[in-house]
């Protein structure tokens, strides 16, 4: 009997570490480089601006590292990265807006998204909490969405979402 334990406990030391794995293939996915157009909401209640942007990301077996660049109304351009470490099912990491101080995150992977609580190093739309959404859309799409509360009516209000494809062959 004892024998039969030892080994089914050394069996199940044997086993893969699908978890980590399944988390390196999902962060190596992210790797490349992307282009795309979205909307970015400059405050709650104010206008939508629509955006061009490219983001360049690389990626290990536990982490992944985005620096991107986005344009509007060919009058400003705005820096923003993004770094990001799995522990697990864990991710913690930071993030640096167009304000240029850095945020942290916190979330997990929930399928091919990252959702990912931002804490703003600063108020943003009356508090310090936001949703960081990094989404693997298909095989050579990336979405990149941010969901803050109005604080008048409570509502989720989606303040930025950009859609990036993989430029092709003949666009690179």
């Amino acid at each position: 009997m004892r024998a039969a334990v030892i080994a089914a406990i050394f069996s199940l030391s044997c086993l893969p570490d699908t978890a980590k794995a399944s988390e390196t293939g999902f962060l190596r996915s992210l790797a490349g480089d992307w282009r795309g157009t979205g909307m970015v909401l400059t405050k709650i209640g104010g206008a939508n601006f629509n955006v061009s942007c490219t983001l360049r990301s690389d990626a290990s077996e536990s982490a992944v590292s985005m620096n991107g660049k986005c344009r509007g109304l060919a009058v400003f351009t705005r820096a923003f990265s993004a770094n990001v470490k799995a522990s697990g099912k864990r991710y913690t990491g930071s993030y640096i807006g167009p304000s240029g101080q850095q945020s942290q995150l916190v979330g997990s992977r929930q399928g091919d998204a990252l959702n990912l609580r931002v804490t703003w190093a600063r108020v943003v739309n009356g508090d310090r909490n936001a949703i960081l959404m990094i989404e693997k859309v298909g095989q050579d799409g990336l979405r990149l969405q941010t969901v803050d509360r109005d604080p008048a009516s409570g509502q989720s209000v989606v303040t930025s979402r950009i859609d990036l494809q993989r430029p092709t062959s003949a666009g690179r």
